[in-house]
């Protein structure tokens, strides 16, 4: 019989704002956002973010962390309202990626500048419009490949010349450990957050555990904004 480690680091108390509907929404998205955003990415104070996905649950909770901590934030999103919903969580700009050229409207944004990191969950044709507005020293950090191809062509020349880092990661096979330095991170610097209101997970719907195929059918058609929580 294999033994299994203690699963009691990667543990954390219910924030005392929250109540556990809510509390339910926080694990995977803000572990994801702050080992991405913040520890692989290393997104300081006075940087320029862009998060695709703006009003998903990743997308929702790292506008509110990053603009919590001093960066202006870019978001993309499918339509007029969830722009407008990004907007309202922090973002200084929201793109309607389906009518607006994002990586042109960042680099407006930033006078040509660029950015200095860009969290991606999209990979395949996104990969090069977003090294396209990385600033000197800027980071992709790559979450996933939902655009379905997971060979992407890359300009090292742009790599090279900008001095650009490419990185990534999932968190599901991460061990016992390494999630418990993350829940050790959020306790430190994100609970403080959550427990003043500053910061909230962001629910866009609640379903009884026996409806999980609605809750299924809503995510697919992506007019949701935040997180879909069952409640058992």
């Amino acid at each position: 019989m294999v033994e299994r480690p203690d699963p009691k680091p990667q543990c954390l108390p219910v924030p005392a704002a929250l109540d556990l509907t809510a509390a339910a929404a926080v694990p995977e998205t803000f572990f994801t956002v702050w080992s991405n955003v913040f520890d692989r990415g290393a997104l300081r104070a006075g940087e320029t973010a862009l998060f695709h996905g703006g009003t998903s649950g990743i997308g929702t909770t790292a506008i509110q962390l990053a603009a919590s901590r001093g960066a202006t934030v870019v978001a993309t999103a499918g339509s007029d309202e969830k722009c407008a919903a990004c907007r309202a969580l922090g973002a200084a700009l929201a793109i309607n990626y389906r009518t607006t050229d994002f990586a042109e409207a960042a680099l407006a944004f930033t006078g040509r500048r660029g950015v200095d990191l860009v969290l991606d969950f999209m990979g395949g044709s996104y990969v090069s419009r977003n090294l396209s507005i990385l600033a000197t020293d800027g980071r992709l950090v790559q979450i996933g490949l939902q655009d379905g191809d997971p060979v992407a062509a890359v300009d090292l020349r742009r790599v090279l010349g900008r001095r650009l880092t490419i990185t990534g990661s999932l968190l599901r096979p991460r061990s016992v450990a390494e999630k418990g330095q993350i829940a050790a991170a959020l306790r430190r610097e994100v609970w403080p957050l959550l427990e003043s209101g500053q910061v909230k997970p962001l629910i866009g719907a609640t379903f009884p555990l026996a409806d999980a195929g609605a809750a299924h059918r809503l995510m697919e058609s992506s007019t949701h904004i935040g997180k879909i929580v069952l409640i058992p």
